[in-house]
């Protein structure tokens, strides 16, 4: 048996494929590349959860009731009481999505679509003394939830990079969250329970808590002609590089190439500070450099945490956010888990094999 279930087949789906070899992710048959050159958030959500339900769902229905879903789920921010601001913003989060009542139908799907999108901006804003912005209906869910973070009319450059993230981490396989949520709906427990079984996951610092680091090593290196000399450094003392491996891929992460094009425009209008982006890149070709000297044998690339942390940065998240703000874009994929488990699975019973002690002779 291997530790931690690796390589063993725990699923069948039409969801998702992740290529590690290759380096691809196809979602619902098409591939990211061309997902994200074409779609928007609701196109993907619509992608994923079409046939899954009794409704037949498209970019528009969502776009419509999804809305709608964060307007009415505001309410539940005056929930948001001292002891659920003084967690952690993902954590507060899950607190507050667990007043979302349990169910398997379409519109308890986009109740837990808006909820994170609605209780993130509005948690980060109260953290800071701030009121809580109202949902707008009428925006897109990358433009809306901009706009509840911030207070302004988001530009199109931010928008279209938020998308681009929401649509890159919609779905990824059977991953440890994904799992979780599988497993729940094994149980017929409701899409609510499966959905916060997942961000209970996700929460874990292997899984879904590492791209801030990376600006906090961004932050240390401070110049692009620093960049070797750190790295080098900080390999002689065992450290990991933030933002390089993953436990699938072993080239390149197709979604840090989706999020670095994504961030192009944002740089380039003077929207973000470009020099950030250039010590990116500087610090991005030094640790490659590097991880071929000292580890020629192992293929270390480019992940996805390097790119989203410049990215959701650049768009005014704090780092304390940012696992929160993968919630947002990963609950679809939840869902859809969930109700394909729900739909063809079975109740998912592992055996374990034990390895303790036998009782002693009489």
């Amino acid at each position: 048996m291997k530790s931690g279930l690796e390589d063993v087949i725990a699923a069948e789906t039409k969801l998702s494929d992740v290529d590690g070899a290759a380096g691809r992710l196809i979602i619902r048959g098409v591939s990211l590349d061309d997902l994200v050159a074409t779609s928007r958030y609701e196109d993907v959500a619509a992608l994923l959860l079409d046939g899954l339900f009794d409704e037949h769902i498209d970019a528009a229905l969502i776009r419509k009731q999804l809305g709608a879903a964060r307007v009415a789920l505001f309410t539940h921010v005056e929930a948001a009481d001292a002891a659920v601001l003084a967690l952690p913003p993902v954590d507060a989060v899950r607190a507050l999505l667990a007043r979302v009542a349990d169910g398997e139908d379409f519109a308890t799907a986009l109740r837990l679509m808006a909820a994170p999108a609605v209780f993130l901006p509005a948690v980060l804003r109260l953290q800071k003394g701030e009121t809580p912005i109202k949902p707008d209906a009428s925006l897109s869910q990358s433009a809306d939830i901009l706009h509840m973070l911030t207070g302004r009319a988001p530009t199109a450059e931010q928008t279209a990079g938020l998308d681009a993230y929401l649509v890159t981490i919609s779905d990824h396989g059977l991953n440890a969250s994904t799992f979780a949520s599988r497993v729940i709906a094994s149980t017929h427990a409701g899409l609510t329970s499966s959905v916060l079984a997942a961000i209970s996951a996700l929460k874990g610092p292997l899984h879904g808590g590492a791209p801030g680091p990376v600006l906090d090593m961004l932050d240390a290196v401070g110049k692009p002609e620093n960049a070797r000399t750190w790295l080098s450094n900080a390999l002689d003392h065992g450290e990991r590089l933030m933002g390089f491996g993953h436990r699938i891929y072993r080239v390149r992460d197709p979604r840090a190439d989706a999020l670095k094009t994504a961030l192009k425009p944002i740089f380039a209008s003077g929207q973000a500070d470009a020099g950030r982006i250039a010590l990116a890149e500087a610090i991005e070709a030094a640790a490659l450099a590097l991880l071929k000297e000292r580890k020629p044998d192992r293929p270390l690339d480019v992940n996805v945490e390097y790119y989203t942390a410049l990215l959701l940065d650049a768009l005014g998240f704090p780092r304390s956010s940012f696992t929160g703000v993968f919630a947002i874009g990963r609950t679809v994929g939840w869902i859809a888990h969930a109700r394909e488990q729900t739909l063809d699975g079975r109740l998912i019973r592992p055996q374990s094999r034990y390895v303790g002690p036998l009782p002693k002779a009489a």
